[in-house]
C-alpha cells in the first residue's frame, strides 16, 4: 500500500487490538492470569481444582494441553503442586508492534498547514462547490450547513452519481469524527452550497457554469470552488466571473490535467484563480497544466478523500506482518484471502503449489489477465504480479474479471517479497467510502478550504485580498518567483494568516478576524483504493 494505505492498516490493526483486548475478560485485581499445563486426560480434574479454588477458565490449549484460567494469588502454590499440573506459568501480555499516527490525516492537510489551525470562525464563511453533487449522509460528511437546489437537468444536489463532487467536499470539510479523513475545514462549521452540474458522464455546458456560479452567489457563498474546466474560452462566461469577483466573490478553479502548455477555463480568465497539483514531495504533477495564468499549487497526487458510499476501493497487501503498497488490477474480484506465498514465476502456465495460496508473479512476456489466470487454473487464493521495471504496477486484465483478488505492486516490493516465499501473506480488495484520486481538480479544494479558513480569521477583508495575501504567503516552489508550473506557489494557511495579521488587509494595522491558531484535526483512518486523474 501507499503510506497513507499503509498508516491505515495499522490504525485497522490497532483498533482490532483494542476491540480484542476489550472482548477478553482480564483478571480481576486479586487474582492471577496464568497459563496451566496439565497431565494428557487430566483437563477435568484440573478444571475442577481451579473451580474449587475460586479460579475461573478464559481459553481451552487444546494442542498443548493446557488452559488459560485466572485464580486467586494465595491458590497458585497449591495449584502448582497439584500432581495433574506440569507447569504453572504467567499468561503473558502481547501487543502490537506498530507505529501509531495522526489518525486519518491526509498528507495534504498537513502540506497546506490546515492542521496548525482553528476553523472555530469557519461559520462566517460559505465555499460553494459546482460539481457532480454530494453524497448526504456519507459517514464523513456534514449534513447540518449544506445546502443545495433541485436542477431539473442534473436532478437532486444530494446524490452523486459520479463520485467527483463527494471527493472535493470531503477534501475541503471532512469531519474530525474518527472516522475516514479531515478536510481542511473539519469542524462542521463551514457553511456548504451544492451546485450540480454533471451527472455520471461529467460533463455540461460554458452556460450552465455561469447559472451555478450565479446561484453560488445568490446563496451568500464567498469561495466557488470549480474543479472542472475546458480548452476554450467563452466571452460571457469570463465576463460573468469578472462580474462575480468585483461583487466580492472569490472563484477558485482546476488548471487542467493535460500535462501541456494550454490555458484550460474558467481557470485561466483573470478574475479566477488557477490552481496546479503537486504531489506529497511537493513536486509537480506530470499532469498538471503549466500556464502563464497557473497562480496557486495544492497537493493533487493521490489524495485521499470522500466518494459516495461503498463505490472506493480498498487495496491491502501484507506478508509476514509486514504492509506494502499495492493497487487493484482493473477487474479484480472484490474480497480477502490469505495463504501461503508462493512463486510462480513468471505465470506462463497453471501455478504448481498455488492451491489456497497467494501467487507471486512477475510481470512480462504474457498478459495480465493470462497471468492472474495462471493463478487460478493453480488453485490460488489471490494474485500479486510485480513490476519489471522501477515504479508501481496498474494494471488491466480488460474485459476478464477474475474469481480472485489480483494486485499490482512495484519492482522493489517484489523482488523483496521473493525472500518471504512461504510466509503468510493476505490480500485484500474491498469497497470502500473513501478513494485516492489525482488530479488538478483535487488540489483545487485544498486552495478553496485554505481561503475560508484565511478568511474566517480576517472576515473584513475583501476578495482580492484574501487571493493577494494567499499568493504572497505561498510557498514558493520551482523556479524562484512566480513560475508557470507552481505559479507564486503551494498555498499555506498559517503563512497567509500570519501574514495578514502583520499586514492587515489593506498592508498595515491589525485586524485578527476569528478564530486562534492553535486549532488542530483528528479523525480516523478508512482504506481507500487509488482512482484515476479527475
Amino acid at each position: 500500500m501507499s503510506l497513507q494505505s499503509s498508516k491505515r492498516a495499522v490504525l485497522t490493526m490497532a483498533a482490532v487490538a483494542l476491540a480484542v483486548s476489550a472482548a477478553v475478560q482480564a483478571a480481576p485485581a486479586d487474582k492471577e492470569r496464568v497459563i496451566v499445563q496439565f497431565k494428557p486426560g487430566s483437563k477435568a480434574q484440573v478444571e475442577q481444582v481451579v473451580g474449587r479454588m475460586g479460579g475461573e477458565k478464559h481459553l481451552d490449549l487444546h494442542n498443548d494441553n493446557a488452559m488459560a484460567v485466572s485464580i486467586p494469588s494465595a491458590a497458585l502454590s497449591g495449584l502448582r503442586n497439584n500432581p495433574n499440573v506440569l507447569l504453572v506459568e504467567e499468561d503473558a501480555k502481547r501487543q502490537l508492534f506498530s507505529t501509531q499516527y495522526e489518525p486519518g490525516l491526509p498528507y495534504g492537510i498537513v502540506q497546506v498547514q490546515a492542521n496548525l489551525l482553528s476553523d472555530a470562525a469557519a461559520t462566517t464563511r460559505k465555499v460553494c462547490i459546482i460539481d457532480s453533487g454530494y453524497d448526504l449522509g456519507h459517514p464523513d460528511l456534514q449534513s447540518a450547513g449544506v445546502s443545495g437546489r433541485f436542477n431539473s437537468g442534473t436532478g437532486n444536489w444530494f446524490t452523486d452519481e459520479n463520485g467527483h463532487g463527494t471527493h472535493v467536499a470531503g477534501t475541503i470539510a471532512a469531519l474530525a469524527n474518527n472516522t475516514g479523513v479531515v478536510g481542511v475545514l473539519p469542524n462542521n462549521k463551514v457553511g456548504l452550497h451544492i451546485v450540480k452540474v454533471f451527472t455520471a458522464s461529467g460533463w455540461g455546458y460554458s452556460s450552465s457554469l455561469i447559472a451555478a456560479a450565479d446561484e453560488c452567489a445568490a446563496e451568500g457563498a464567498q469561495i466557488i470552488n470549480m474543479s472542472l474546466g475546458g480548452s476554450r474560452s467563452v466571452r460571457t462566461e469570463e465576463q460573468a466571473f469578472a462580474r462575480l469577483n468585483s461583487a466580492g466573490v472569490l472563484s477558485i478553479a482546476a488548471a487542467g490535467n493535460d500535462g501541456n502548455t494550454r490555458h484550460s477555463y474558467p481557470a485561466s480568465y483573470p478574475a479566477v484563480v488557477s490552481v496546479g497539483a503537486v504531489d506529497e514531495n511537493e513536486v509537480i504533477a506530470a499532469f498538471s497544466q503549466q500556464t502563464s495564468q497557473v497562480e496557486l499549487s495544492g497537493p493533487g497526487v493521490a489524495v485521499l478523500s470522500s466518494v459516495p458510499r461503498g463505490t472506493g476501493e480498498r487495496v491491502d497487501l501484507a506478508v509476514a506482518g509486514t504492509v506494502f503498497d499495492a493497487n487493484a488490477m482493473d477487474g479484480s474480484a472484490k474480497g480477502s484471502a490469505s495463504g501461503a506465498l508462493v512463486n510462480c514465476g513468471i505465470g506462463s502456465a497453471p501455478c504448481t503449489g498455488a492451491s489456497n495460496n497467494v501467487c507471486l508473479i512477475e510481470r512480462g512476456t504474457i498478459s495480465f489477465t493470462e497471468k492472474v489466470q495462471a493463478c487460478e487454473a493453480g488453485g490460488g487464493s489471490a494474485a500479486i504480479v510485480y513490476n519489471n521495471e522501477a515504479g508501481p504496477l496498474l494494471g488491466t486484465l480488460g474485459t476478464y474479471v477474475s474469481s480472485i483478488p489480483a494486485i499490482g505492486i512495484s519492482q522493489a516490493d517484489g523482488q523483496a517479497l521473493l525472500a518471504q516465499l512461504g510466509s503468510s501473506a493476505t490480500v485484500g480488495v474491498t469497497a470502500s467510502d473513501w478513494a485516492f484520486f489525482d488530479g488538478t481538480s483535487m488540489a483545487t479544494p485544498h486552495v478553496a478550504g485554505v481561503a475560508a479558513l484565511v478568511w474566517s480569521y480576517h472576515s473584513s477583508c475583501s476578495n482580492d485580498q484574501i487571493r493577494a495575501a494567499l499568493n504572497a504567503s505561498a510557498k514558493d516552489l520551482g523556479a524562484a518567483g512566480r513560475d508557470t508550473a507552481y505559479g507564486f506557489g503551494l498555498v499555506q494557511a498559517k503563512a497567509a494568516v500570519d501574514y495578514l495579521n502583520a499586514n492587515t488587509c489593506s498592508g498595515g494595522g491589525g485586524d485578527t478576524g476569528g478564530g486562534d491558531t492553535g486549532g488542530g484535526t483528528g479523525g480516523g483512518g478508512p482504506g481507500g483504493g487509488k482512482g484515476g486523474k479527475k
